[in-house]
């Protein structure tokens, strides 16, 4: 069974119940804390405090803790990346796909070409 990463972007996506990512709700998941806090932040200042908590908290428990490995690898990646601007987040998520052998789920064409990305618009 494929397990996924959700960048913030397709977190949204599902939110808005975009059909291209209706396939991916019942797949197995992973986010970090830094997913949430942007997710909530877009939330917060798009729909308001209650839907952004609800979220939040409903996306908690697919959470996995962010290890000292993986930010070494984000900071390498997005350094020999730096023409593309990848966010930290971003950076982060990907490297920790990559490590888990995790499939990275993202609409961001940035990522549209890198291995283990599955990019969905």
């Amino acid at each position: 069974m494929n397990i996924y990463f959700l960048d913030t972007y397709a977190l949204i996506e599902l939110i808005k119940g975009n059909r291209d990512y209706a396939r991916f709700i019942n797949e197995q998941f992973r986010v970090t804390i830094f997913n949430l806090y942007e997710l909530y932040y877009v939330l917060l200042k798009n729909e308001g405090e209650n839907t952004a908590k609800e979220y939040y908290f409903k996306f908690l428990p697919f959470s996995i803790e962010v290890k000292d490995k993986p930010i070494f690898y984000a900071s390498k990646f997005r350094l020999k990346n730096k023409k593309r601007d990848f966010s930290y987040v971003d950076a982060l998520g990907y490297s920790i796909a990559k490590m888990e052998n995790f499939n990275f789920l993202t609409g961001d064409r940035e990522f549209e070409h890198f291995q283990n990305v599955e990019f969905v618009k």
